[in-house]
């Protein structure tokens, strides 16, 4: 599919993906990080070793994760704090400005790899570890482990 039907059967996906937010945003919110998930997993493959590098997958996978950021503060509304089988740390509703913070960085980073395009592994690695960091940095002040 050339890369402008995909970009719009994207944008009408995420339509139609942000009008469901508002039906359940704790469901909404795990669904995102899935996604999220499996765009880094699918990166890490290729990182390692495990696949070959393939540069549409890269841009690929930092589109996803862009996508989702622009969305993620919505989908944590007051009265999702709990339920759900939730990781959402209580620290999101009271540091608001520094999740939505956290967030907006994820955003600015993976925009700036999606930018950069990388076109061999290297370039990727860097873009990647970048884009990366956020989500561990965001996952050690605003997610509760259930482990």
């Amino acid at each position: 599919m050339p890369f402008s039907k995909l970009a719009i059967s994207l944008s009408a996906v995420l339509i139609a993906v942000s009008a469901a937010y508002a039906q359940d945003p704790i469901s909404d919110r795990q669904k995102a990080m899935k996604m999220v998930g499996a765009a880094a997993k699918a990166s890490s493959e290729m990182i390692k070793g495990e696949k070959p590098f393939d540069a549409a997958v890269a841009l690929e996978s930092f589109q996803t994760m862009n996508d989702v950021a622009k969305d993620f503060v919505s989908l944590f509304p007051e009265g999702s704090e709990t339920g759900g089988d939730t990781e959402a740390s209580p620290k999101i509703w009271e540091d608001r400005a520094g999740f939505e913070a956290a967030v907006a960085k994820f955003e600015a980073d993976s925009a700036e790899a999606i930018a950069a395009a990388p076109s061999d592994l290297d370039a990727f690695k860097a873009s990647f570890g970048k884009v990366a960091a956020n989500c561990g940095a965001c996952h050690k002040a605003y997610r509760v482990s259930k482990n």
